[in-house]
């Protein structure tokens, strides 16, 4: 299969630090060819230590070959490099999230459109091991019907570091316009809940920016007791209904300790999720009869029924109501991608423009989770439940599958 030509525009930390590994040596179908950066050191280093041609966005806009655009820059000039990339006939593949507003996200999709062009977006990681295996209990029926869904995630970011904000290296996005909690960590849980559920009908919330004024702490910091404003949202508390009929709460917060739970309840069971930041987690599933004891049968017993312990004898009762009760159990991952496979996504890109089909991270999960935040932010001002203008596909599940390490790309070509 003829391999998709690529360009790179923003080389900063999370290009370095997995993107371009991932991107160059871990797919077959991308082909690398040139990358681009406002600070020249940046884009020289990826070059010289990836064998990739430096060039100016410019010239990966005129670059005639080059089918896909890579979107890496940080969440203010997404907007700005993704609808320059279309608008010359370019893909884009984009970070998380797609633009810092619904409004910005509304005019990428509308020039998509206009200009006949996919537009995908990160994060990814609903494509992992953990989450496509959770898809695929989940849609079995581990836990019976699915009937409610509870995300928490908090973390505390607070300027603490003498380097916080001193040079681009240290730039740290979460604290400014774009790249707030709910965008930074926000769309891996939003991603994920869609792949298990769908599109979300209504939402509401409360929370926003609980502490916009915040100051220099360490003495250290060449800005040390000084204040800053921090203009985007940090803490949200919100109530989801899915179209499915299944219900959600969302709590994220970048105020608070650090604290993760991520769990389906179901008519028969609950089920325990990973960390939807990350490729690789723990599923594990609580309902009656998990984890049997299994015991030799004694005479009178009925192998196969539920009455395989004698009516009249109470010891025999006892043991088959211990057996009945809820019990836990980890599952077993069914799907490749369980490594850090950041561009898992650029990959699935690839193979859906070679085999002409619909890409799993297609923009419409990333308009759709951006509206969420809108939503939840729109309903926090107003004290209303907003009503989701938007839906989206649920994207396809992968397949399941016991590849190794280096096969597992094998699942993205259908």
């Amino acid at each position: 299969m003829k391999k998709v030509k690529v360009a790179v525009i923003g080389c900063g930390g999370i290009c370095k630090a997995t993107y371009m590994n991932n991107m160059v040596n871990m797919f077959e179908i991308i082909d690398v060819v040139g990358v681009a950066d406002k600070i020249d050191s940046r884009a020289q280093w990826i070059a010289d230590h990836y064998n990739v041609r430096k060039m100016t966005v410019d010239e990966i806009m005129q670059d005639k070959e080059i089918e896909i655009v890579v979107n890496l820059t940080y969440p203010e000039a997404h907007f700005e490099i993704s609808s320059l990339a279309m608008r010359n006939g370019k893909h884009v593949y984009c970070e998380k999230m797609m633009t810092p507003t619904f409004a910005e996200a509304s005019e990428l999709m509308r020039i998509m459109a206009e200009n006949n062009v996919l537009l995908t977006t990160a994060p990814d990681t609903f494509l992992g091991a953990w989450e496509q295996s959770a898809r695929k209990y989940l849609d079995e029926g581990i836990i019976g019907q699915p009937v409610t869904i509870h995300a928490q995630m908090t973390m505390r970011y607070q300027p603490e570091s003498p380097f916080f904000d001193t040079k681009p290296k240290h730039y740290f996005f979460p604290l400014h316009h774009g790249g707030g909690f709910p965008f930074d960590l926000c769309g891996y849980y939003l991603h994920e809940m869609i792949n298990l559920f769908g599109s979300i009908k209504r939402v509401s919330g409360f929370g926003g920016n609980i502490n916009p004024v915040r100051t220099f702490t360490n003495p250290k910091h060449p800005r040390y007791n000084e204040t800053f404003i921090v203009d985007t949202p940090t803490t949200l508390m919100a109530a989801l209904e899915f179209e499915n009929g299944v219900l959600g709460t969302f709590h994220i917060s970048s105020d608070s300790y650090m604290s993760q739970n991520f769990v389906v309840t179901g008519t028969d069971g609950t089920l325990n999720l990973g960390d939807p930041n990350m490729f690789n987690g723990r599923l594990r599933v609580t309902r009656p009869g998990a984890a049997p004891d299994f015991e030799v049968l004694l005479p009178g017993m009925q192998p196969g029924k539920n009455s395989m312990l004698r009516d009249d004898d109470d010891d025999d009762r006892q043991q088959l109501a211990e057996y009945t009760k809820a019990q836990t159990v980890e599952l077993p991952l069914l799907h490749g991608f369980y490594e850090s496979s950041r561009s898992v996504g650029l990959a699935d890109m690839c193979y859906a423009l070679r085999n002409g089909r619909r890409p799993r991270c297609h923009a419409d999960i990333g308009y759709h989770s951006i509206e969420v935040i809108h939503g939840i932010q729109e309903s926090c001002i107003s004290g209303k439940v907003y009503e989701m203008t938007t839906r989206c596909i649920r994207p396809a599940p992968l397949a399941a599958s016991a590849y190794p390490v280096t096969g597992q790309e094998r699942t993205l070509d259908d």
